[in-house]
């Protein structure tokens, strides 16, 4: 019980949001503000208390004006099934949210206009998280789904790519139809700026996922899938072809006999002895 109410030491508001609160203060409309975050701090705990059950490494809960991140140190080697309810959890508190405020009209604890206003905040809430747009919820369930058939930097690049035409769709329907709503344009640019930072990392993401792979952090993952390579493939086109939610063996022919070498030898020649440019064959005639 103590781990679980350590999450709450986690929890960090960012300085915009206390802006937000102070302009809310001076302006009336510190009721809705109080809803916002009371549904985001409960959407955000979800996924908290989701990676902790799966013993995941959680940094920080980070409380934004217009929504919160959830920060783990965990990069794209859990059970795929892990992954998939760490990500749904967040979205999943919505619906019980509903009910408990159903709940508290009809006791009286709350009046209608209030009730009415939580619904929809709830429900505006819910839905725009599952837009397919990286990093909303939505857009880590588009790249699990890509991750199904796709090594993870090809899966990580195209869910990228279809994320920024939904995001560039999002975009125009909102300077069509809500050109002068200044808070969407504000999560529209907080949502550009993210895209643009993940596509720049990117490589950095990708080296992540295989030094993690590196340090035995895919252990709670028993799949095997061989993956196939020439003898003169140089090592990093290999790892290349890894995927999520798997171990791989590499099959490869040389000198007329099938030869497997496993990930962790290619891992180790690649960070520990910096064999960047060595092909398999290279490799096998070292070992």
């Amino acid at each position: 019980m103590n781990s679980y109410l350590s999450l709450l030491m986690k929890i960090h508001i960012h300085p915009l949001l206390w802006g937000v609160f102070i302009i809310g203060i001076f302006t009336a409309a510190i009721k809705p503000l109080m809803i916002l975050f009371v549904i985001i701090l409960i959407h955000e705990l979800g996924h908290a208390l989701a990676a902790h059950h799966f013993s995941w490494r959680i940094k920080r809960i980070m409380l934004l004006p217009f929504g919160g991140v959830a920060e783990v140190d965990e990069h794209g080697n859990r059970p795929f099934r892990e992954e998939l309810i760490v990500t749904i959890s967040g979205p999943i508190q919505h619906i019980w949210l509903i009910g408990g405020a159903y709940l508290f009209a009809e006791l009286g604890w709350i009046q209608a206009e209030t009730y009415e206003q939580f619904l929809y905040q709830n429900a505006l809430i819910f839905f725009f998280n599952l837009l397919p747009i990286w990093p909303l919820d939505g857009g880590k369930i588009l790249f699990l789904w890509c991750s199904r058939y796709a090594p993870f930097l090809t899966a990580h690049e195209r869910m990228l790519k279809l994320s920024s035409g939904f995001l560039i769709a999002l975009c125009l329907y909102t300077a069509v139809f809500y050109a002068m709503h200044l808070h969407l344009w504000m999560v529209l640019a907080f949502l550009i700026l993210c895209h643009y930072q993940e596509w720049r990392n990117r490589h950095f993401v990708y080296m992540r996922f295989l030094l993690e792979r590196y340090h035995g952090k895919e252990n709670a993952i028993s799949t095997l899938q061989p993956v196939t390579a020439s003898a003169n493939e140089q090592i990093y086109d290999v790892l290349k072809k890894f995927k999520r939610g798997c171990k791989h063996m590499v099959v490869f022919q040389a000198n007329g006999e099938a030869l497997r070498i496993d990930e962790n030898e290619l891992l180790h020649a690649y960070f520990v002895e910096k064999r960047v440019d060595s092909s398999l064959d290279e490799l096998v005639s070292i070992y």
